[in-house]
């Protein structure tokens, strides 16, 4: 059995989540524009499939090399359970989100997946008795309101097929839940096992499931540039969902939830700096932000930084009072 509580400090526990979180924002952010090239050579189902693959073979030669693999040992049947619905809700995620692309333009997409640090961090005040104050709340609000500004250029939705727009918003809501779903569900298993092992499960899940729908003629037909954009992708799920994991475990869900904002952003500044480099033309165009967009996006790192900054200022107060009976 492992401990929730790592052997670490307040503060290292804290640098440690912050560094492990921000790994996973960076390379989520910049994860789009990798699944737009494949876009071009391999189906997001067989994609996904590969990145699994790719993801679990290097998590069993991890844990197996420094003898982690013994925790399964110490699981019933509720954990197991618990394991499976984890894998099972971050499949739902993967498809039903490349599903909504149907129906959204990837802007708009994006703009509706940002519910999901909202829906994290209420998971953790409800099944975790996490606490937020009121100065954390008030900065979710302006969180919101942050991002409406810096998506201001695609909300406008009247020219589109307003039942195509409302179908593609609710199989996003759907992705969204399903995300939060399988991040709650790992945090709960932290006590039992470690995130490595947690997502091993997870991949090896995934590759079963999604075996029977890829296409696995289609790795032959790639050429060597599309094989290394395929292992980015792989390379990013194990790093970004590793990372993930062990920022759930040093962070509450409130502040990993606050820093998940910043993807979108990094998304958006990486597309601007591939079209202001000129590569690949006929597919990234430059973002449409306006004014108010950079506005958005200045009000969303500031509502991060005081979710972030305010539990260390708390510390320090805390430690900065007398102790009773001191002279």
């Amino acid at each position: 059995m492992t401990s929730n509580h790592p052997p670490y400090s307040a503060r290292q526990q804290a640098q440690l989540g912050l560094l492990f979180i921000s790994i996973a924002v960076v390379f989520w952010g910049i994860l789009p524009i990798a699944l737009k090239l494949s876009g071009g050579f391999i189906d997001p189902v067989t994609l996904t499939w590969f990145r699994f693959l790719v993801a679990l073979l290097v998590s069993v030669a991890v844990q197996w090399s420094v003898g982690s693999l013994k925790q399964f040992a110490s699981l019933d049947r509720k954990l197991w359970l618990r394991l499976c619905l984890a894998g099972l809700f971050l499949m739902l995620n993967y498809v039903s989100f490349v599903y909504s692309l149907k129906y959204l333009a990837p802007g708009v997409a994006q703009l509706n997946f940002q519910t999901s640090p909202f829906f994290l961090a209420f998971g953790g005040v409800l099944f975790f008795k996490e606490r937020l104050n009121a100065l954390q709340l008030s900065c979710f609000a302006t969180l919101a309101l942050g991002m409406l500004m810096f998506f201001n250029p695609y909300l406008d939705v009247s020219a589109a097929d307003n039942q195509q727009v409302w179908l593609g918003v609710m199989i996003i809501q759907f992705s969204v839940l399903a995300w939060t779903s399988y991040a709650l569900l790992q945090k709960s298993l932290l006590q039992r096992l470690s995130p490595a092992n947690v997502l091993l499960v997870i991949y090896a899940l995934g590759v079963l499931v999604m075996a029977p729908f890829s296409d696995f003629s289609q790795f032959a037909q790639m050429d060597s540039f599309e094989w290394q954009v395929a292992l980015f992708c792989a390379a990013n799920t194990l790093i970004a969902y590793g990372c993930f994991g062990q920022a759930m475990k040093y962070w509450p869900t409130a502040q990993v939830s606050a820093m998940l904002a910043l993807t979108p952003v990094l998304s958006f500044s990486a597309t601007a700096m591939v079209v202001s480099f000129g590569w690949w033309p006929l597919l990234f165009e430059a973002p449409q932000l306006d004014g108010l967009s950079l506005l958005g996006m200045g009000l969303i790192i500031v509502s991060v930084m005081q979710v972030q900054l305010w539990p260390v200022y708390l510390n320090r107060q805390a430690k900065s009072k007398p102790q009773a009976g001191a002279l």
